[in-house]
């Protein structure tokens, strides 16, 4: 079981119930989605970031075919030098203009995207994504007329006219003129989602202008549309610890915390309230009130598939508020749902220091480090964490999942254990689950049948559990029956999970019902066709029935498939020499290693 990560709702900061497209072109989309890759030249091109001397070097053709094929990878930086080299090139071509363009926008380069914007609207005054990035620029460095006016012709659909009405606003107020921003934003019509936003940012607005009384109504309100959003929340709560008291904020985020416990956003401002503090505005400048308004509905978007937009203004948001530590957590968060691990840990590493979600980032920096094959600098970063904080929780979960995965057995078992003693109040079948993992793997089964069984008695009916202690069970030749109807109570709940099937069919392997194993792997295999471990089990069945020429085929596309290190040379000298005469199951593979969720 995966570490679960930091609650993406718990970073978002509004809900929104529907989202339409955004502004991008069809053009704009293709450039960011994956496609295939045209030509192993492309693929060598593109393996890693160019160099001045790459880009010298590569004809025009090249560097388009390198962009295409970072794109593909999601290689955004990767794909916006390439065009920008081809561009160079050919410097009338439309189609790289706008390549460079929205591949300079997805990597965050938001001056080279204003740049090429500005291009672009040379030649079609009308592209919208060119206008809302160049009104962003303008906003940064407080050009409010020209801002209004480019981010005004933006607009095509529900989502792009919400966001040009809300930068607009903040332009206005920006430029000295609240009741023209707060009018701009109320007129706008649309759909029944609308509202909450409306209120958040005029609130918001009219909070840091000074106008306090129309700011309560208006965040009073939001909060009551919706009171499970975290940014409504603190944008409310905050006006009250300054225009009633910090206990009034303080029950708005008690009331929070008991819908999403201990968001380190609401324990830090909790502290904060109950020791008398009085909160700023959420928003401190019309820089950082358009930025939310980007960050929000990116972070929106993301959540529901529209990792491409989204992108787009989580970008926009952080070249405004370089240090907005929730759209940081967002991209990365999107990063990681394109399986873009590499990209997620830059974008952990810049939420500041003194964030209260520095620990959070902390965590997920780890888990994308592990699966950047860096798991030795994962655990150091998460052994400072929990030296830090040694009731952390969360960090200690990690590091034991880290070194679990890292076959660091003995360790991983002494890192849960540090997690049980700090849950003794509120005990998780998970840890016990896991260290008694970690204790049969480093061969103390008394120790880990306890363990699972402890867990068995909190969860009698988890799956893993039962597939994990009655396979060990019977590979053990003990408790044979009562293991068997615990591994077909687990398939039972789980039927269509090859790791758990496959548990079965080798408990028939191992009892040496040898036609019933035969049945089940192959169904096992159905279900996971790229598992060596489960292709090695059934050659192993086959052998047994003495369908030896199909035995020889799977256990040749088990070493294939990539094997662990220890199993391959096993397989090997199978292949080689079949399975022995001996018929016994304990001649054949009992020695398997076994893994988390799979029975061999």
């Amino acid at each position: 079981m995966k570490f679960i990560r930091f609650n993406r709702l718990a970073i978002a900061a509004v809900t929104v119930t529907a989202l339409a497209a955004g502004p991008l072109t069809a053009q704009a989309q293709d450039a960011l989605k994956p496609e295939t890759a045209k030509g192993d030249a492309a693929k060598a091109a593109a393996a890693a970031f160019p160099t001045s001397r790459d880009l010298m070097t590569m004809t025009t053709a090249g560097s388009y075919l390198a962009a295409r094929h970072a794109s593909v990878e999601r290689d955004a930086g990767s794909a916006a030098a390439f065009y920008r080299s081809a561009l160079r090139s050919d410097p009338k071509n439309n189609e790289l203009l706008d390549r460079a363009f929205i591949s300079s926008l997805a990597e965050g380069d938001i001056d080279e995207a204003v740049k090429l914007g500005e291009r672009i609207l040379v030649i079609d005054k009308n592209n919208r994504v060119a206008r809302l990035v160049v009104g962003v620029r303008d906003l940064k460095l407080k050009r409010y007329g020209a801002a209004q006016q480019n981010i005004n012709q933006s607009v095509r659909g529900p989502i792009t006219d919400l966001v040009a009405a809300l930068l607009s606003g903040w332009a206005q107020y920006g430029a000295g003129n609240t009741q023209a921003a707060v009018a701009s934003i109320d007129k706008l019509q649309g759909p029944e989602w609308y509202p909450l936003f409306k209120d958040f940012h005029t609130g918001m607005l009219l909070d840091l202008a000074g106008k306090s009384k129309d700011a309560g109504v208006r965040l009073e309100r939001a909060y009551r549309l919706d009171d499970s959003a975290l940014r409504v929340a603190e944008a409310y709560a905050h006006w009250l610890s300054r225009a009633k008291d910090p206990a009034a904020a303080a029950a708005i985020y008690e009331a929070f915390d008991k819908k999403l416990a201990r968001h380190p956003l609401v324990v830090d401002a909790l502290r904060e309230t109950k020791a008398g503090k009085k909160l700023p505005p959420l928003a401190d400048s019309p820089q950082a009130g358009a930025a939310e308004a980007l960050y929000g509905i990116g972070a929106s978007l993301t959540r529901r598939g529209g990792e491409d937009l989204a992108l787009v203004y989580l970008q926009l948001a952080l070249y405004l508020e370089p240090r907005h530590a929730l759209a940081l957590l967002s991209l990365a968060d999107l990063y990681e749902s394109v399986k873009k691990p590499q990209m997620a840990i830059k974008v952990y590493e810049r939420v500041p220091a003194n964030s209260p979600l520095k620990r959070n980032a902390q965590i997920q920096l780890a888990t994308d480090l592990d699966a950047a094959d860096r798991g030795d600098e994962a655990i150091k970063i998460l052994k400072e964490t929990i030296a830090q904080d040694p009731k952390d929780v969360e960090a200690v979960m990690a590091l034991g999942n880290i070194e679990r995965s890292r076959k660091k057995f003995e360790d991983c078992a002494t890192t849960y254990s540090q997690g049980i003693d700090l849950t003794t109040d509120k005990p998780n079948w998970v840890l016990f689950y896991f260290r008694g993992i970690c204790e049969e793997r480093s061969r103390q089964w008394p120790k880990a049948e306890a363990d699972l069984k402890k867990a068995l008695e909190m969860q009698p009916d988890q799956a893993h559990v039962l597939n994990y202690l009655g396979y060990s069970w019977i590979d053990q030749g003990t408790n044979l029956d009562e293991a068997m109807k615990m591994i077909r109570r687990a398939v039972e709940q789980r039927p269509d999970d090859g790791y758990i099937v496959d548990s079965l069919g080798w408990a028939y392997f191992r009892i040496g019902n040898y036609e019933d194993a035969v049945k089940t792997l192959e169904r096992a295999v159905d279900l996971k066709p790229e598992d060596p471990t489960i292709n090695d089990h059934l050659g192993d069945a086959y052998w047994r029935v003495g369908r030896k020429l199909e035995a020889g085929f799977q256990w040749a596309h088990a070493r294939d498939l990539k094997p662990d290190p220890e199993e391959l040379p096993k397989i090997e000298a199978k292949i080689k020499n079949g399975l022995p005469d001996d018929a016994s199951p304990a001649a054949a593979s009992a020695d398997k290693d076994k893994k988390d969720d799979k029975g061999g």
